[in-house]
């Protein structure tokens, strides 16, 4: 291994590629972090808190893409850091333009790393007009003060006030003369391997080899914009830190990075003179996308004289403070351990299905360990469908920013209230309802918020109310979309659907008329605009939300507002069911749905009109579905009729179904019965039992709307 190394250079086909990915996801959860704290800032009692986070996000992403050679994502998030930096010193006051062009700037960005992340492919996105403006902003305050140099520290006690640099001082330029020495050590293939990283990485600079009279040394010259922190933490693929001394070519400057030295010499080092720290501090004014002073990760606290020793003993309290809570899975794995923990509840089923029939006293051992199997498989599938779950704020966090822009872009104000934001909801469910949401949220703000002119005038607030709410109940997840706004106009609707030929009566009640907005091309717009209007939309909302096996509900009063509430099942893995038996079949009834069941006498089943059938139970008559009739339930000869009813419930309303008898209640695995064979009516889906057999999942939601109407 030793050996192979050698031969190649030391590293020569090192290539910094394979961290792309990594730098590509923690830039983008940057961007989403620093776009939702700058939608959150509250400009006229801004904290330092606030600004130094979107300060940290834009720094991050500017560190990364310049060691990666991502120069026009480091030149934009450098300008940003810029007019950050002074906000975040209170040299100049919020407002809300420096808001827009910072999220339009973060933008940006999101675009030219999508283009990086592609292999550079398409055309670049011009930040010229971004730059300028994010330049005029940062110095529209007055004058952008001189720059001051970074203090002088002999050792980490508090810093004695930093000292103002003549302006002649700093240089023009943004290129820095460093000598740097690597060593002592053994192998200087290693130190050799340094000169590959600046043939490898553009724009971060030229090396060249300069005579070096110490024993396993080597000494380079350097031409570079990066910053010591950045080389020190490219130099560590191949180097230690401690191994690594970098000085100034003009002032000869000690090291500003590990030195091997006692800690007790620290306090007598000699002071930096000034012309090295004004060469530090002209990164600020270079554009050599340098780390301002006082930033995250080069703050004051690491001097420029500060020794080896006292950098390394701080690190290990910070790194501690730094390591991730969490890793990042493929969620192709994550699947195949849900799919692996669902087979094993079907083997588990199976399993306590053929051990009925042993004897207890002679297997008790048995029977033991197979209720503790039984418990921990139930543990173990919470386990993992948790995986699958995540907080409904995934979806809420992406509206905040396409409310705001489509509210300056109509001239509405209004105020955003989320609730229930930790309420959890399976992935795949998260993925399929981001767009129906979408879509209502953009119609309640363009046709339920009203002009500020209209709401003062009907007695309201300037700025109307939209609420996105999330909550558990039962067994399904209720996502509401409310507003304070002018509600819907019911002779509207109806003369609307009159014109596009259907049948309506003036007699319908409201909850009829609301779902007539769910007919394909249906719209009450008067004038169709590039957010809505074309009649597009509601009835695709519809369509994926009952694919789901969730319904839409909508309530709604003239001036008053509108509600539209989007119920849906939890999960769609794994699920307790109630299994019932009809003739020789078994269905599975959803545990969230069933409310009851009892014995039912003929004589309390009263037929009406059209052949349908009423029970009475406890003084409320429900509609009874027969699973023979409805399912066509061969029975033989002389076989005993259903006497059995199950209540199940949805959206309020409850049946009664019929059924032989009860088999039990077990965790069932959801297979979709659509993709495998057809939709079949009344049915979401099918599992597989214990002894193999095959059963099926009964939609209870349509079956209440199938009885009801």
């Amino acid at each position: 291994m030793v050996d192979t190394h050698t031969d190649a250079g030391g590293g020569a086909d090192f290539d910094l590629t394979q961290f792309y990915q990594i730098f590509f996801e923690e830039a983008g959860e940057n961007l989403d972090q620093m776009e939702q704290m700058l939608l959150n800032l509250d400009l006229s009692a801004a904290n330092d808190e606030e600004l130094n986070g979107i300060f940290r996000c834009a720094h991050s992403i500017k560190g990364g893409s310049a060691t990666f050679g991502f120069s026009d994502v480091a030149e934009l998030t450098h300008k940003m850091e810029s007019l950050l930096d002074r906000l975040r010193r209170h040299e100049i006051t919020p407002i809300p333009e420096m808001v827009d062009v910072l999220l339009e700037s973060a933008d940006a960005s999101r675009s030219l790393l999508a283009r990086h992340q592609a292999g550079g492919e398409g055309e670049a996105l011009s930040t010229s007009d971004l730059v300028r403006r994010i330049t005029e902003l940062a110095a529209g305050n007055g004058a952008v003060p001189a720059p001051v140099a970074a203090p002088v520290v002999v050792a980490p006690v508090a810093p004695p006030p930093p000292a103002p640099a003549p302006v002649a001082a700093v240089p023009v330029g943004g290129t820095r003369a460093l000598e740097i020495r690597i060593g002592p050590m053994d192998n200087l293939d290693l130190a050799d391997a340094i000169k590959e990283l600046f043939r490898d990485i553009p724009g971060l600079g030229t090396i060249e080899d300069l005579p070096c009279t110490d024993a396993g040394c080597r000494l380079f010259g350097v031409q570079t914009q990066s910053t010591d922190e950045d080389l020190l933490d490219l130099f560590a693929f191949h180097v230690a830190k401690e191994q690594v001394q970098i000085r100034s070519q003009a002032s000869q400057a000690a090291p500003v990075a590990a030195a091997a030295a006692p800690q007790a010499e620290a306090v007598d080092a000699a002071p930096a003179p000034v012309e090295a720290a004004a060469a530090v501090n002209s990164d600020m004014v270079s554009g050599n996308f340098g780390i301002f002073p006082g930033a995250p990760g080069d703050p004051e606290t690491r001097p420029a004289l500060a020794p080896a020793k006292a950098s390394a003993a701080a690190k290990p309290a910070v790194a501690a403070t730094m390591e991730s809570t969490s890793i990042r899975v493929a969620l192709g794995k994550v699947d195949q351990l849900i799919n692996l923990a669902g087979e094993l509840v079907i083997t588990q089923a199976m399993l306590a299905q053929n051990s009925r029939t042993l004897d207890p006293a002679a297997n008790q051992q048995l029977l033991a360990g197979l209720a503790d199997l039984d418990r921990n498989t139930r543990d173990l599938q919470e386990c993992v469908m948790s995986i699958r779950m995540i907080p409904m704020s995934t979806v809420f966090s992406r509206f905040p920013r396409m409310l705001r822009d489509l509210a300056n872009k109509m001239g509405k104000k209004f105020d955003l209230v989320l609730q229930g934001e930790a309420t959890e909801l399976d992935k795949g469910l998260v993925e399929k309802i981001t767009d129906p949401l979408t879509h209502l949220v953009r119609n309640s703000l363009d046709h339920g918020i009203e002009m500020p002119e209209q709401r003062i005038a009907a007695g309201k607030s300037e700025a109307g109310t939209l609420t996105l709410a999330a909550s558990h109940q039962g067994g399904s997840i209720v996502i509401e979309v409310r507003d304070d706004g002018r509600g819907m106009n019911r002779e509207k609707i109806l003369r609307k659907a009159r014109e596009r030929g259907m049948d309506v009566s003036d007699s319908l009640p409201d909850a009829d008329v609301w779902q007539l907005i769910f007919a394909p091309g249906f719209s009450t717009a008067d004038v169709v605009t590039d957010v809505s209007g074309r009649g597009v939309g509601m009835d695709v909302v519809k369509k994926n939300i009952t694919a789901l096996n969730g319904t839409v509900e909508i309530d709604s009063a003239e001036g008053v507002g509108m509600r539209v509430a989007i119920r849906l099942p939890l999960t769609l893995a794994i699920m307790d069911g109630m299994s019932v038996g009809v003739g020789q079949e078994v269905y599975i009834l959803p545990l969230s749905s069933v409310v009851e069941s009892f014995q039912v006498n003929p004589n309390d089943v009263n037929t009406v009109a059209q052949g349908s059938q009423l029970v009475k139970v406890r003084d409320e008559y429900m509609p009874v579905i027969a699973m023979e009739k409805t399912f066509r339930v061969p029975r033989a000869e002389g076989e005993k009729s259903s006497d059995i009813m199950v209540v199940v419930e949805s959206d309020g309303s409850r049946v009664a179904l019929l059924v032989d008898e009860l088999l039990g209640q077990h965790q069932v695995v959801v297979k979709n019965l659509e993709s495998n064979y057809r939709k079949v009516p009344n049915v979401s889906g099918a599992t597989i039992l214990g002894d193999g057999t095959v059963a099926l999942i009964l939609d209870t939601i349509s079956m209440v709307n199938r009885a009801r109407y």
